[in-house]
């Protein structure tokens, strides 16, 4: 239901809304969207099972887990700047800039001759990796009007979800029966045909109000680059390469907490802003950003460590622990399809308030599953988490890409996109931590979950430490979805301040 709307005392003045681009034939640009989507996702995943291949060819087993971080890096510290290009020079050059650099790193990936060429090469690959991401969600939301939005959003879930699942297999199989140099090599004939259906069939609108010079904000990019980058390092490096309290690891935090210091100032007295102000001046906005900042936090902990539990706990092999985790993956886009329905009647903020409150209720229902307890208990619980989640993330997105005008939806998507993607940096190394920290207490030791992969399940004190490790790791999940249900009650507006797309009036919803 929709209701007219009253401008807010000292709101940001929004411009009027644009029209979303004009496409020859809408079909070809999201089956483009589709697979670019689907490489982005790839890659996050399709590494991991080819690990001992690649370090038994290059060596460098001491530093491989770079491999995963130099992406993740890249990914999120660009996916701001990519959203402020995506607004000052439009949607489609940024995405095949990107989808360019992309290849290009696949296909320095697949020529590296030892593990820092490698690792270097990945970076590549994760700064156009970050174009893809952003600009991805952004043309799909303005390809579609807000009623449609949620079929398209439905669909790069289900890829997402895919993905991720076909991602470890797909590394497994062509790292033991062909090369692991084909997992980037693949990438290549999918990201060429992406890249030929946008170039021939997407079309944008006429720039309305063209600059004569465009200033990009290249001093705050490398600022938010620099930021990231130390952050991330003292996230992945502590409690490996030094302990947590150390000369590193307190420098490196203190470091990453004057450059973001420093990010601010430079953001502040930019012309343009690689991440404005409105973003966090806007309740909306804000509470979107933080909300599903928690979002990839809580995510963690299934991800990362229910397949260590399903093998170590429950006497699983990889592929039934890789089934118990993919049970989340069936019902999040379904319920994210049908959440259309939900707030379309009580409003976006309601039903997101529903999906977290029920996805905490299951969170801290996961400690209390008997030991070892059946696969199928775990696995149930996963695919309500799954619809619970569907209900919470795809209704924010709608709805906050929604309040913005097509001038704005890229720099909001990707503050939105670059919140989840710092979530889940943070609670890899929170929840890690946590749970090195239960199993030294359980065992004795400073044991970690990488020491027990040739012992899973051997004894019954491990399987008892991991399952009391993992039950942890969902407890601070669960503290996390009470911090997104705190966000959404304290700083999100009752109803979002929707814009009419057709008239460019302003409704609430």
């Amino acid at each position: 239901m929709t209701e007219p709307s009253t401008p807010r005392a000292g709101a940001d003045p929004a411009p009027p809304a644009s029209p979303a681009p004009a496409t020859a034939r809408r079909g070809p640009v999201v089956a483009a969207l589709m697979l670019a989507m689907g490489l982005a996702a790839l890659d996050g995943t399709i590494v991991s099972t080819a690990v001992p291949q690649i370090v038994g060819d290059l060596g460098g087993l001491s530093v491989f887990s770079w491999l995963f971080a130099g992406y993740l890096l890249a990914v999120t510290v660009t996916l701001p700047v990519y959203g402020k290009l995506s607004d000052t020079f439009g949607r489609k050059p940024v995405l095949v800039a990107g989808t360019v650099l992309f290849l290009v790193g696949s296909l320095l990936c697949a020529a590296a001759w030892n593990m820092p060429s490698l690792i270097a090469f990945r970076v590549v690959q994760g700064l156009g990796g970050g174009a893809l991401q952003g600009t991805v969600q952004t043309i799909a939301a303005d390809l579609y009007p807000l009623k449609e939005r949620p079929r398209i959003q439905a669909k790069l879930s289900s890829v997402w979800a895919t993905s991720s699942i076909a991602g470890p297999a797909l590394g497994g199989l062509l790292a033991g029966y062909a090369d692991w140099r084909w997992i980037f090599l693949i990438n290549l004939p999918v990201g060429l045909l992406a890249l030929w259906l946008v170039a021939r069939h997407l079309r944008e609108p006429a720039r309305t109000a063209p600059r004569a010079r465009v200033r990009v904000d290249w001093a705050g990019a490398l600022a938010i680059f620099a930021t990231g980058a130390v952050l991330i390092t003292a996230l992945v490096q502590g409690g490996v390469a030094w302990p947590w309290l150390s000369a590193p690891s307190l420098g490196l935090l203190g470091g990453a907490a004057a450059l973001a210091a420093l990010t601010v100032v430079i953001e502040r007295r930019a012309a343009e802003p690689i991440i404005p102000g409105w973003v966090w001046r806007r309740r909306t906005i804000a509470a979107v950003n933080l909300s599903l900042g928690a979002l990839g936090l809580l995510m963690v902990a299934p991800t990362v460590f229910l397949p260590t539990y399903a093998q170590s706990v429950l006497g699983l092999g990889p592929i039934a622990a890789g089934f118990v985790l993919s049970s989340w993956t069936l019902s999040w886009p379904i319920t994210a399809a049908l959440s259309n329905r939900v707030y379309t009647r009580i409003g976006f903020r309601l039903t997101a308030v529903i999906g977290i409150s029920l996805a905490l209720l299951l969170l801290l229902a996961f400690p209390f599953l008997p030991f070892p307890g059946e696969p199928w208990q775990p696995a149930l619980l996963m695919l309500l988490l799954g619809g619970a989640l569907g209900l919470f993330q795809l209704p924010l997105i709608v709805g906050v890409q929604s309040t913005v005008p097509y001038g704005e939806r890229g720099t909001t998507t990707a503050s939105v996109l670059f919140c989840r993607q710092v979530g889940q940096s943070v609670g890899a190394a929170l929840f890690g931590a946590i749970a090195n920290g239960v199993l030294a207490a359980r065992l004795g030791a400073g044991t970690d979950l990488d020491s027990l992969a040739g012992s899973l399940g051997s004894t019954d004190g491990i399987r008892r430490a991991v399952g009391a490790a993992v039950d942890w790791v969902y407890l601070g999940a669960a503290a996390a979805a009470a911090l997104a249900l705190l966000a959404l009650l304290t700083l999100a507006p009752r109803r979002f301040p929707v814009l009419e797309e057709a008239t460019g009036g302003a409704a609430d919803r």
